[in-house]
């Protein structure tokens, strides 16, 4: 560190420092810094979309929550009355208090756990390895809950919205045009569900949430370090990726192990936001400047994959995030996103241009998509065509109702697909979910202290308003593994938010 310190680089760095806290540039992003706060803090639309709404606040004491969040936590209850009748045994066993002592480090578990699910390369992914590694964790928590008569799933911290999507999703298979098509599908909406539950349920600390956001950022660090293996190997241009005619001299599109560049572009725009969270709450200067390092190569691996949704929300999440984080600074971020703009390389400058290109054949052929899933809306608006990709497909294969010559797959939109495969329910449970969360999450950070919980929090929900606009063109869930990631992120934001109120509580 001292060498650091005695070196011309931080020499050179300190002066300009100086400079600037002295400069009529710092005063004037400062004043329009603290008019961008005022006009936060007296703005009636935004007081409306904060407040908490009837449903929001019903829910927890409602008769409905009450009674799943006993059937969900009945194991748990059972083990601690067995626990309790055979106390003695159990304190004097050496492999009971092993298992409680694990039990009692499911958040630990579980960064691990995910981890190693988020590293695995497609060739060798099995959806099957969700279900197993989230039933482990259910199982920890509930040895952790035969002690600890507290530790119980925290069904109403996450959310009346998400439990009316999963409700959807159930009866969404019965509904279905094909229930032998819908029923493997639920198995991955139930993944999700435990994801949510776990992690709400299992972080009590800022340590717990930092931790969980560590293993994020080093799935990111390995996936990224194999774009850029791929980019400088070289990557052949997949002309099903890329339209030749509009986009010359690009080069081929990285994806990492993910199996398709849009995919992983997607999952960094879930987790980078968390990276920078882990940045700039560093209390030492080795783990920040590591985050750092993260951060970059992931935000060269998204350059790379070349997706213009992604990129549009990652930007849409930068924003989102500065303005909860820090309202004062998003005069100085705008200008340092102009000064960027400059240095963007020319083929990414290239693709940008090319978003509202009706000529592009990857833009053009969303057309028909988007016409086909509003056909199968218009027939079947309150059930939809069945849960999974694979119910739909055969849903609009047998009305006839896409005409293009690229065989259809989704609705490269998250809202149409949404609500042909779970029906209205669920295309209501998926939108309130995602403002409720986000919604919660801006009130928290804005009267919570400074503290990870805070920055983390904001990160969530800035990587949630990211995914949604990248899901205006794309279907996020099309991948079960981004599908629990994305669930992931929105449990990591309620968890922030619990812990964002434990604060302004001691305070």
């Amino acid at each position: 560190m001292c060498d650091i310190r005695e070196s011309n680089l931080y020499r050179l760095w300190a002066a300009l420092c100086s400079v600037y806290e002295e400069s009529v540039l710092r005063r004037c992003l400062a004043a329009a810094g603290r008019w961008c706060s005022r006009q936060i803090d007296t703005s009636v639309i935004l007081r409306v979309l904060c407040r908490e709404g009837v449903v929001a606040r019903s829910w927890q004491d409602s008769l409905l929550c009450r009674g799943l969040s006993f059937l969900i936590n009945l194991p748990g209850w059972l083990l601690h009355k067995l626990y309790l009748t055979f106390r003695r045994a159990f304190d004097g066993s050496w492999f009971a208090s092993l298992a409680f002592e694990m039990g009692a480090e499911t958040a630990i578990a579980q960064s691990w756990v995910i981890l190693l699910l988020w590293v695995i390369p497609f060739s060798y992914w099995n959806n099957a390895y969700n279900m197993v590694g989230y039933c482990l964790l259910l199982a920890l928590f509930y040895i952790r809950g035969m002690r600890e008569e507290r530790a119980r799933l925290d069904l109403k911290s996450a959310g009346f919205y998400p439990a009316l999507m999963f409700g959807a999703a159930c009866l969404a298979v019965p509904l279905s045009a094909y229930p032998s098509l819908s029923g493997r599908f639920l198995m991955y909406h139930a993944v999700c569900l435990l994801c949510v539950l776990i992690t709400v349920s299992a972080v009590r600390s800022t340590q717990d949430l930092k931790r969980l956001a560590a293993s994020g950022a080093l799935a990111v660090l390995v996936s990224s370090l194999y774009a850029v293996y791929q980019r400088i190997q070289g990557v052949e241009v997949n002309t099903s990726f890329v339209d030749t005619t509009v986009n010359e001299g690009m080069p081929g599109r990285v994806e990492s192990y993910f199996d398709n560049p849009n995919t992983f572009a997607e999952v960094l725009i879930l987790l980078l936001p968390l990276v920078v969270a882990l940045i700039l709450t560093a209390h030492h200067w080795l783990p920040g400047l590591a985050a750092c390092g993260v951060f970059v190569v992931g935000v060269a691996a998204l350059g790379m994959t070349y997706s213009r949704a992604s990129w549009v929300g990652l930007a849409v999440a930068a924003v989102v995030f500065v303005f909860l984080w820090k309202p004062k600074l998003i005069p100085a971020f705008i200008v340092l996103c102009l000064l960027c703009i400059p240095l963007l390389p020319s083929t990414i400058w290239n693709r940008i241009l090319t978003i509202t290109n009706t000529s592009d054949s990857s833009t053009a052929s969303r057309i028909p998509l988007y016409q086909a899933a509003l056909a199968t809306i218009r027939q079947s608006p309150l059930s939809g065509a069945g849960l999974g990709t694979a119910a739909v497909q055969q849903y609009i294969s047998d009305h006839n109702l896409y005409h293009a010559e690229a065989p259809f797959v989704h609705a490269h939109n998250i809202y149409l697909e949404v609500w042909i495969e779970a029906g209205i329910l669920g295309f209501v449970g998926f939108v309130g979910s995602m403002f409720w969360n986000i919604k919660n999450a801006a009130r928290a950070v804005r009267h919570c202290p400074d503290s990870a919980a805070r920055t983390i929090t904001a990160a969530g929900a800035a990587a949630l308003s990211g995914a949604m606009v990248c899901g205006l063109a794309d279907y996020l869930w099309n991948y079960p593994r981004v599908m629990s990631i994305f669930w992931f992120v929105f449990a990591m934001t309620i968890a922030g938010m619990k812990l964002c109120k434990g604060t302004q509580a001691d305070a």
